[in-house]
């Protein structure tokens, strides 16, 4: 399962990924976890330290090697430096798994010990700072990401969980659309619910599974405020909770401590993102991935490659995870 968490900034998207994340590692579960936020924090949300979060790799700072790697033997395309953050995979292309090592996962993802034998994979964009001020774009950084989630194959029980830039800039990329679960993350304010408001108009011309998940939440009055404003897509809330506040301090007790109602919500989580695997179409998936290829040959593709992007797409291939037992390209 791909799911993403959206929201405002300061909506504690970063805190209900992370806390998500631990759900599913505590039931030793495969889970790779991406930080997709130019504003890098689920490291820290996921119990690394200062100097532990500055030494992770960076995803935007290794494209070739991704490039190099992903296009394998792939004809279409002709060389590393043609490829762009939505070149879709053909005949020939190496596919990401969850369940494997590869020199992608070498390069970018290290491994994140939870509670007891629990542990993640942690791959994050890289921050956008003062160096990149005037020469470069962060979602050159974010379209690491896009690239390899439209490399990654997966089934049932492996979940690949993304943190999400904040705001409406989860929609500058075809990515939002790489998800078989959206989880969008509200306050009861007027503020909180307006991302949801402009999700939900994205969602629903791409066919994408939204949800809200209310934040925050001190009482009844609260409650009734998230229902009358979403309506149906809310699905669960999170009240307070003193392990959050612990876990934000540096000092998380085991996360078997976590409060029994905040559990049952992260339950609910993870529930509706496995019921979701019964809608998945992986045609109407790889449709999406060639649209979005094929507006941005057009708009700025073709001009900064020199070559035309649009021949990169084989007709005949279907991103399918009939495809994990296929072997990978030489």
């Amino acid at each position: 399962m791909k799911i993403a968490f959206v929201g405002k900034g300061g909506s504690g998207k970063t805190t209900l990924s992370s806390l998500f994340i631990r759900h599913l590692a505590a039931e030793q579960v495969p889970v790779i976890a991406v930080d997709a936020d130019i504003n890098q924090h689920l490291g820290a949300a996921l119990g690394l330290d200062e100097a532990e979060s500055a030494a992770l790799p960076a995803m935007g700072a290794r494209l070739p090697l991704i490039k190099d790697y992903l296009r394998g033997s792939n004809p279409r395309i002709t060389s590393a430096e043609t490829m762009i953050k939505t070149t879709p995979p053909g005949e020939g292309s190496r596919l990401l798994r969850v369940r494997e090592d590869n020199p992608v996962y070498d390069a970018c993802a290290r491994t994140v010990r939870l509670d007891d034998e629990a542990a993640v994979r942690l791959m994050v964009t890289g921050p956008f700072n003062d160096s990149d001020l005037g020469v470069a774009c962060y979602h050159s950084k974010v379209g690491a990401v896009e690239l390899c989630l439209n490399h990654l194959v997966d089934g049932p029980g492996e979940y690949v969980v993304v943190d999400m830039t904040a705001g409406s800039d989860s929609f500058a990329s075809g990515m939002f659309t790489r998800f078989d679960m959206t989880y969008l993350i509200a306050e009861p304010t007027r503020k909180g619910v307006s991302v949801y408001r402009q999700y939900k108009e994205y969602a629903r011309d791409f066919g994408v599974g939204l949800k809200v998940v209310g934040n925050k939440v001190q009482g009844p009055d609260d409650l009734d405020f998230l229902r009358a404003e979403v309506g149906d897509d809310l699905l669960t809330v999170f009240g307070h909770s003193d392990w959050v506040r612990a876990m934000e301090k540096g000092r998380p007790p085991r996360f078997e401590l976590l409060e029994e109602a905040n559990r049952q919500a992260l339950e609910t989580l993870r529930a509706t993102a496995d019921r979701s695997y019964e809608r998945r179409d992986w045609q109407r998936y790889t449709r999406q991935m060639v649209h979005f290829h094929l507006k941005n040959a057009e708009r700025w593709g073709n001009a900064k490659t020199g070559a035309d992007l649009a021949a990169q797409v084989d007709p005949a291939f279907v991103l399918d995870e009939r495809l994990l037992a296929a072997p990978q390209p030489a």
